[in-house]
C-alpha cells in the first residue's frame, strides 16, 4: 500500500508538513516494498488549485492513503472521489506519522479540517 506523508524534508526523518496542497514534499511510504520515495510537490507555488492539482497528482501516483496535518474541501474531495483515504496526524515526522497510522492513532477525516485557500498566505486563511 501506498502511504504519502506530507513533509518538509525527503526522507522519514523529515518533520511532517501540516499543509496539503502547498507542502514541499511527499513520502511516499510503500508499505508492502519496506520502502520510502521522496518526491517534490511541483505545486507548492502554484497562484491557485494547489490542493486539487496535489490531490490528482498522488491518485495518479497510485496513493491509497494521505496522512497530513490539514486538508481543504476541494482536495480532501478529489482524494476521497479516488477511494484515498485522508488522515490528519500531529505527528512530528514522517515516520511517527506512518507509526501513528498503523497503530490507529491518526483520525480518518470525514471533512476538511481548513478551509479554501488555507496555505496561501502566511499563517493561514488569508480570505
Amino acid at each position: 500500500m501506498k502511504v504519502a506523508i506530507t513533509a518538509q524534508g525527503k526522507d522519514a526523518s523529515a518533520a511532517v508538513d501540516p499543509r496539503f496542497g502547498r507542502c514541499q514534499y511527499f513520502v511516499i511510504a510503500d508499505t508492502e516494498k519496506n520502502n520510502f520515495e521522496a518526491v517534490a510537490n511541483d505545486n507548492l507555488a502554484a497562484g491557485g488549485g494547489a490542493g486539487v492539482a496535489t490531490a490528482q497528482a498522488l491518485v495518479n501516483r497510485g496513493v491509497e492513503v494521505v496522512l497530513t496535518g490539514n486538508v481543504g474541501p476541494n482536495a480532501l474531495r478529489v482524494l476521497q472521489g479516488a477511494g484515498v483515504k485522508v488522515y490528519a496526524t500531529t505527528a512530528p515526522t514522517v515516520e511517527k506519522a506512518l507509526q501513528q497510522w498503523q497503530t490507529g492513532e491518526a483520525t480518518l477525516l470525514s471533512q476538511a479540517n481548513v478551509g479554501s485557500h488555507f496555505g496561501m498566505g502566511r499563517g493561514g486563511n488569508r480570505w
